[in-house]
């Protein structure tokens, strides 16, 4: 943890915008705490000095918590950690009471903040596991050992499979291992400034393609948002700096529609005897640069939204109901996040109102309690084990988080039904990369959370599972409708299943699942599930695909080998057999690869860790040893996932070509809920430019992801 750590006097990115800030409570000065932490252990049953500032965050939000787990773990993390320093010259204790600080802010309970104060001491220090369980029980062992186990991942370009998720194992089961991570990352970002530029960028990148949509998924929107800026500022410093300007301008006009709306506000309120506090929230720098994009002449209400803030549910309908006849309400804008939930726990009424001036105010509305949970999330949600000692664990006799969110759940579910990492990455970045989410209807009044460009199909695997296996149909808004109709916002659907327990579903499916939860399942399905026919049809599909297969039939009795010049060359010790490179993982030097005979006396070559490789050595089929012949140029076959954008196309061209790479065909698929395919057929000069090939084409603004070309229908060899 300690290697992100730099001076922070010297740190180009933003502070926090206002409105993070606790009123009243000064700004913490590391130095001042670093000097504390050197005056040595305090007296047995005296809070020290250095983290009598977090004591206060604490029981601000706890007025009754025991403080003494935060002394004992003070005393010891400071004697551990003493004469350690920190880049910037500080004593290194002041980075994880910074950390505790900012969970402390957030309203963690007592053991998270105990753990927080521990959470480098196993790593970086003689302190052993075992003490720490000795000393502080149970809870905070295993939480420590997750964070532990969490710095042992490599992150390295954020878009190495295996690499997250060893992370999402080493989490657990608990939620408050990966908030301490989400803290320590903070802090790290806060203190980014003397690092050189490429680091300082490439921490950016994993903090951006990683850690802030985790943090959106767990909730924790004040981490998130202030994430969000300092990324910004690091990797767009140009349109950071034109967005901190337009903040500037608009900070020294001397009026502020804003605050004439929230005072007419309040006067409604008080006129209907509706207790409330009516707050400003300025936007954050990122929500301010994409409304700048979005509407481009920003009126001076766009520069922040109002705030609600009363006591009941009710109350948060009577105050919709009072702006709704005192003001004239934007339709279009309402929307209830009370009634139905977003898959991160927020909740909140949102509507926007308008004045004869054309000034528009967007408001939020909200009890105290949402809006706690609306700032952090999870880390709000108390301690997960409080409940009585039988419904801590479930009948397996596992550990059960009740706060974990039901997304967490499924991603856990997720890594392990997924055939190998690479599928489970993939699907999982398509997931982290939807930033909308839709809300349907059962029949019940049950309700269904999913990604925009939703269809039925994903429909059937969230409510059903695998049994949606057996789905064979669907209604939706009570007509008919085929599974791959894509769901609108308040639809109503109603699954069809068949009773045939033997049945599967179509390979058709998957051009239509969007979620992970479905893919998966589909995809896991058709590797066990080999289809005759629908091998004769791939294999003979995969010959015609001559420019990513070549394959050539060898003369009698001499080893069998495809020999297409500009191709890789594979050889088999065969005679007379085809050799085809196979199209569900297409397998390039230096990939160690394995063989399999099918129909025609064709040999089809697997990448070993293929998923097909697997489900047919599960079926008793012989491997057939091949291996890598004399290869010069060769040609891959490249799929570029990505955000829609302008100049994208050409940005990407560039990068390829500036690694020395000749692309042969190009295709660009209609832009769908604004993400786009593109699919490269490349020649490469050797098999060494891969790898740097594919981080290049990532590290283009808007893409995430990048991959070999996978055909779906290929599993099925």
């Amino acid at each position: 943890m300690s290697a992100e750590a730099t001076n922070p006097a010297v740190s180009p990115a933003p502070a926090p915008p206002p409105a993070h800030r606790r009123k009243g409570r000064p700004r913490i000065d590391l130095r001042r705490l670093g000097r504390a932490a050197l005056l040595g252990p305090t007296t047995r049953d005296r809070m020290p000095d250095a983290i009598s500032h977090l004591a206060d965050a604490h029981r601000a939000h706890h007025p009754d918590a025991d403080l003494d787990p935060l002394r004992r773990a003070y005393v010891l993390a400071e004697s551990s950690h003493r004469g350690q320093m920190r880049k910037s010259g500080e004593p290194y204790i002041t980075h994880p009471l910074a950390v505790t600080l900012i969970l402390a802010e957030l309203g963690a309970e007592t053991t998270t903040l105990t753990a927080s104060l521990l959470h480098d001491t196993v790593e970086d220090t003689d302190v052993t596991l075992d003490q720490v369980r000795e000393e502080f029980g149970e809870e905070v062992c295993y939480i420590v050992d997750g964070v532990t186990k969490l710095e042992k991942v490599d992150y390295g370009a954020a878009a190495e499979p295996e690499t997250f998720r060893k992370m999402l194992v080493a989490t657990g089961n608990d939620v408050r291992v990966m908030s301490i991570k989400l803290a320590d990352r903070l802090h790290n970002m806060r203190t980014l400034g003397v690092m050189r530029p490429e680091k300082q960028e490439r921490i950016a990148k994993v903090t951006r393609d990683v850690l802030i949509p985790l943090a959106e998924r767990l909730g924790v929107q004040a981490l998130k948002t202030e994430l969000e800026d300092l990324v910004f500022a690091i990797l767009h410093p140009e349109e950071y700096k034109y967005t901190r300007d337009l903040i500037a301008e608009n900070a020294a006009r001397e009026s502020d529609p804003l605050a004439e709306i929230s005072e007419e506000v309040r006067g409604v309120l008080r006129e209907a005897g509706i207790q409330a506090e009516v707050l400003i929230r300025p936007r954050h720098f990122v929500s301010m640069h994409r409304v700048s994009r979005k509407r481009g002449q920003l009126r001076g209400s766009d520069f922040g939204r109002l705030l609600v803030l009363v006591n009941e549910d009710a109350d948060c309908y009577a105050v919709l109901g009072e702006l709704h006849t005192c003001l004239t309400p934007v339709v279009s804008e309402f929307k209830d996040f009370i009634a139905v939930p977003k898959f991160n726990l927020y909740q909140s009424l949102h509507t926007a109102v308008a004045r004869g001036d054309g000034q528009v105010a967007e408001v939020l509305i909200r009890t105290h309690q949402m809006h706690k949970v609306a700032e952090a999330g999870v880390v709000a949600l108390g301690n997960p084990y409080a409940a009585p000692a039988e419904e801590q664990t479930d009948g397996d006799g596992e550990r059960v988080d009740p706060t974990r969110p039901g997304w967490l759940s499924r991603l856990l579910d997720w890594q392990e039904a997924a055939p190998d990492a690479d599928m489970f990455w993939s699907t999982l970045r398509e997931d982290l990369a939807q930033d909308r989410e839709i809300t349907v209807f059962r029949p019940d009044g049950g309700t269904l959370g999913l990604p925009e460009g939703a269809s039925c199909v994903d429909a059937a695997y969230a409510q059903y599972g695998e049994d949606a296996h057996a789905c064979i149909g669907a209604r939706v808004n009570g007509r008919l409708a085929t599974l791959s109709t894509v769901l609108k916002d308040g639809d109503t659907v109603q699954l069809l299943m068949g009773q045939d327990p033997a049945s599967e579903p179509s390979r058709e499916w998957l051009e239509h699942a969007h979620t992970p939860a479905a893919r998966i399942a589909i995809q896991r399905w058709l590797a066990t599930h080999p289809s005759p026919a629908a091998d004769a049809e791939h294999e003979e599909r995969d010959g015609a695909r001559k420019d990513e297969t070549p394959a050539l039939r060898p003369a009698l009795d001499e080893p069998a080998a495809t020999s297409d010049t500009v191709g890789a060359v594979v050889v088999v010790d065969r005679p007379e057999a085809t050799v085809r490179l196979a199209g569900c993982c297409t397998p390039v030097p230096p990939d160690e690869v394995t063989g399999f005979a099918v129909r025609g006396g064709v040999v089809t070559v697997h990448r070993v860790e293929c998923a097909a490789v697997t489900r047919m050595k599960g079926l008793g089929r012989a491997e057939i040893d091949v291996r890598w012949g004399d290869t010069t140029e060769f040609r891959v076959t490249l799929v570029a996932e990505s955000f829609q954008r302008p100049h994208l196309l050409a940005d990407l061209t560039e990068a390829i070509a500036l690694e020395g790479v000749d692309i042969v065909t190009a295709t660009v698929e209609p832009p769908t809920q604004q993400r786009v395919r593109h699919t490269y057929t490349l020649q490469l000069p050797d098999a060494a430019h891969l790898p740097g090939l594919m981080r290049a084409m990532r590290n283009v603004p808007g893409v995430y992801d990048v991959g070999r070309a996978q055909h779906q229908a290929a599993a099925t060899h």
